[in-house]
């Protein structure tokens, strides 16, 4: 989310972004609603505007960004246990079990996250030079 934030802007954000060009992304069911709640509470902080917001949703919906339709079953079982032993949120967790499930690079700045993927063997998504 950090693409739709100049003060936020980063290396890694923009590797992740420009990846999309080639590769496709999936994500957990809750990726909309995070994504909304992100944009939301900018507004509400006076960061955007609204007209800003919808610009920001019509390119996160062009980008190659896919949910994946067995996170709901597995929000109340694994990544329950994934929340619960690298004490992450179960939002965290989730995008953890979505990458230990399907064997994908996970692409994150937070820390936390971070050290439990590495925990779990997952790999990490890479910037590119």
């Amino acid at each position: 989310m950090s693409w739709c934030f100049g003060d936020e802007a980063n290396e890694y954000a923009d590797s992740v972004l420009n990846s999309l060009q080639t590769m496709n992304a999936l994500v957990p069911s809750l990726w909309a609603i995070e994504a909304t709640n992100v944009l939301l509470v900018a507004e509400r902080r006076n960061r955007i505007t609204p007209a800003q917001s919808i610009r920001a949703i019509t390119l996160l919906q062009a980008l190659p960004i896919f949910t994946d339709a067995n996170s709901p079953q597995q929000l109340m079982s694994a990544t329950l246990d994934l929340a619960r032993s690298h004490k992450l949120s179960a939002y965290d967790a989730a995008y953890l079990e979505l990458a230990l499930r399907e064997g994908l690079d996970l692409a994150t700045l937070d820390k936390r996250l971070t050290q439990a993927a590495q925990e779990c063997g997952v790999e990490l998504f890479a910037s590119q030079p």
